[in-house]
């Protein structure tokens, strides 16, 4: 049985970074409360200043500058490229992390899921494009100020940072967007 959600970037809730640093809109997870018990969450950090990340043992993380010049990241001491915006990065969650920003504050967008109860494929795509999946859930964020999404025969407008999430998929789905986004599958191992 299919779900259909479809998660407006103006409801996302705030919370404070597991580190104290900043903050985070949360888009979207699978469960739990909090920092704890979710196998994957989907989110927004702003970023004002250089510095530590917070460490999520057991996690795997992919993280995507959203807007602002770009950073480079320093992971158990080694530098990375710079990652400038819609680069996704992955790094082990129990890795210690440091970012130096490239040239003022940051948004970035991150998938943190744990790999041992969820697989996980992170693509973003740009202009008209059509795909198939079978993945149990199927995330679409919006880059744009307008996404067009057809999922089957339902038609669905996505605002900038907007977010389509179809959960329970039992089969092959089409999926077609119109745009430049985010596409996300989730499945449980």
């Amino acid at each position: 049985m299919n779900e259909l959600k479809v998660l407006r970037a103006a409801d996302y809730p705030r919370m404070p970074w597991k580190n104290g640093g900043g903050s985070t809109e949360e888009i979207t997870r699978d469960a739990g409360d909090g920092l704890d018990g979710f196998g994957w969450r989907l989110s927004i950090a702003d970023i004002g200043e250089s510095g530590g990340f917070s460490t999520f043992a057991g996690y795997q993380r992919i993280i995507t500058v959203l807007q602002g010049e770009g950073m480079t990241l320093s992971v158990d001491g080694q530098a990375t490229r710079a990652l400038l915006p819609l680069d996704p990065f992955a790094f082990s969650g129990k890795s210690l992390v440091s970012c130096t920003l490239l040239g003022g504050p940051i948004r970035d967008f991150n998938l943190i899921y744990a790999p041992q109860r969820y697989s996980a494929r992170l693509q973003w795509l740009a202009g008209e494009q059509r795909f198939f999946s079978a993945a149990g859930t199927v995330l679409v964020f919006s880059v744009t100020e307008s996404l067009e999404v057809r999922v089957g025969n339902i038609a669905q407008q996505l605002g900038q940072h907007d977010c389509l999430q179809l959960d329970g998929s039992a089969g092959l789905l089409e999926v077609s967007v119109r745009g430049q986004c985010c596409l996300i599958e989730l499945s449980a191992r």
